[in-house]
């Protein structure tokens, strides 16, 4: 599935038993992105493909050095806000930039301190 990843990580004494946990999770995260993706077809016609571009800083420890020191360029695809929190989840990050569907607008999710989500939409 194009623009996709999906990541699990599991301990286990035994490898072949963290091999079939891994595989179960993996599992569940497809069908649950298939069922997603699937009702999002139904609700809405196809929507169009947009490629704006996305860039990551690492943090800099020392305030005074403020020097880029990676960047990396995205496809920004459409999605609402439930999906979006969906991938950042299954990418393991703390922040997730997206755009709206709905408003064609750039917006970004994060993980509060609190556990629940935030969204920042830019104007």
């Amino acid at each position: 599935m194009k623009n996709l990843v999906l990541r699990a990580e599991e301990i286990h004494e035994d490898m072949y038993a963290a091999i079939d946990l891994i595989t179960d999770k993996l599992e569940r995260q497809i069908r649950k992105h298939k069922t997603k993706v699937n009702r999002k077809f139904r609700e809405k016609e196809s929507l169009k493909d947009y490629a704006p571009i996305f860039t990551e800083v690492e943090q800099v420890e020392d305030e005074e050095d403020l020097e880029v020191v990676r960047t990396k360029s995205f496809d920004l695809k459409p999605m609402d806000s439930e999906e979006a929190i969906l991938q950042m989840n299954m990418l393991g990050h703390s922040f997730y930039v997206f755009t709206n569907a709905e408003t064609n607008q750039t917006n970004v999710v994060y993980k509060r301190n609190d556990g629940r989500y935030g969204l920042i939409e830019a104007q």
